[in-house]
């Protein structure tokens, strides 16, 4: 590829970064919100572990496959802070949707709408930093942006329990030409409302003038032209599709599903697990993802082209004697002692994937390889993570007790798969 010009001080390339950090906090914030209302939601409901899962995960996943891809094309040749902030305004509003769902169906529905955060968030904005920084930043701009999935992990189960527990502990909440609604229902009302001014915000930000186009294709590449790119290359993309995905089952399900393992099997009330979590998450999990940008910046200025792979590798071997023990203990303090360590490591292959793709895809295609990197990681987290957790609680143990369990399983089947898939890659890519 060309060498970058950019045209854009430093300082406005992190003005960029911080705007759409802040996106992708809230971004998270709305989506995960639900792992901590599993419990009112069931009893409200009626509806299973595996029901549960479906809301916390595939409600996304169908997202992405339908429309993810489209919208990422969108963003290869328009203004990518208009999607951004249009993306942002429409789930902020299905967030809030969610508070007026009086069945599992209408709550299907709106968590559906909530996914387009994750649709048309990402590939734009990974677009947009790939743009505003040379490649050897790109490692930390990246993982300093993929870390408010973190950051706003942790501050939705901080600010999440303490909402709820206020909302529990008042009076029956009466909506506006809606009439009376549960606590959890006011919650996603409250949560999904502050999306305006952050949909206005992003308007602010300054659309980059697009680097690292690759002379051999169009201006605008069409599906085919876009197809026969990626099947020279097909080997390293399938590669960091999977391997990278599957790295991110064990955050997914620790987002999704620990709160409810540590209500139900230690006891803790939603507050307490939420600020607990939240905390760990905050700091720990935010630095995981920065780190692991900083040592691909690291590695490549040591001439190792490869360090993508490399790390990657790194990180589904050193989290495994924690996965062991981690959600299997009955000692809460050794739990919540062994989760510090574990949540690092799980953490730090986050945003190695996007760096990736940045790195190796021409500006023509970033949006759309991204969005096809989004649709494996959102089908493969979903299936294995909270669905999967769902279901081996529910049919295979029988037993809610056993979530701890379902969650070691997975994490587990997911350590091998991971390494395979990334040595495939590490290999051809090394052929190339």
């Amino acid at each position: 590829m060309p060498s970058r010009v950019f045209d854009k001080s430093v300082t406005a390339g992190w003005y960029t970064v911080i705007v759409l950090l802040f996106a992708y906090v809230l971004s998270f914030v709305d989506r995960i919100i639900m792992s901590l209302l599993v419990v009112p939601i069931k009893a409200d409901l009626n509806a299973t572990d595996t029901q549960m899962g479906l809301l916390m995960g595939l409600a996304f996943a169908i997202f992405y496959t339908l429309v993810g891809i489209p919208i990422a094309r969108l963003s290869d040749v328009k203004s990518r802070k208009f999607i951004v902030s249009a993306a942002i305004l429409l789930w902020s509003l299905m967030t809030a949707a969610c508070g007026l769902a009086k069945s599992f169906f209408q709550l299907f529905l709106a968590r559906v709408g909530v996914g387009v955060g994750e649709a048309a968030l990402s590939p734009a904005a990974y677009s947009i930093i790939a743009d505003s920084f040379p490649k050897e930043k790109l490692g930390r701009a990246i993982s300093v942006y993929q870390s408010g999935a973190l950051f706003g992990g942790g501050l939705a189960f901080i600010i999440g329990s303490k909402v709820i527990h206020y909302i529990m502990q008042s009076d029956a909440a009466v909506l506006p030409l809606i009439g009376p609604v549960q606590a959890w229902q006011m919650a996603f009302v409250l949560v999904g409302l502050p999306g305006v001014f952050m949909a206005l915000m992003m308007l602010t930000v300054r659309e980059p003038s697009r680097t690292g186009i690759g002379k051999d294709l169009a201006e605008f590449v069409s599906i085919k032209e876009a197809v026969s790119f990626i099947r020279k290359k097909w080997k390293v993309y399938l590669s960091i599709f999977f391997g990278f995905a599957i790295l991110a089952t064990p955050i997914t399900s620790t987002i999704t599903w620990l709160p409810t393992y540590l209500q139900r099997v230690h006891g803790m009330s939603v507050a307490e697990s939420g600020q607990d979590l939240g905390l760990i998450l905050f700091f720990l999990s935010s630095s995981g993802v920065f780190f692991g940008g900083w040592l691909v910046d690291y590695l490549n200025r040591k001439r190792y082209k490869d360090s993508y792979f490399r790390i990657g590798l790194i990180c589904t071997i050193l989290p495994v004697p924690l996965t062991l023990l981690v959600t299997t203990l009955s000692n809460l303090d050794t739990t919540m002692l062994l989760l510090c360590p574990w949540i690092f490591l799980i953490s730090m292959p986050i945003a190695i994937g996007p760096i990736a793709l940045q790195a190796i895809t021409p500006n023509q295609l970033r949006a759309q390889i991204t969005a096809v990197y989004m649709l494996f990681l959102n089908l493969i987290t979903a299936l294995l993570g909270p669905t999967g957790i769902g279901f081996i609680t529910d049919y295979l143990f029988q037993d809610e007790g056993a979530i701890g369990q379902s969650m070691m399983v997975v994490n587990l089947i997911s350590a091998p798969l991971a390494f395979t898939a990334l040595s495939f890659g590490l290999y051809h890519y090394n052929k190339n």
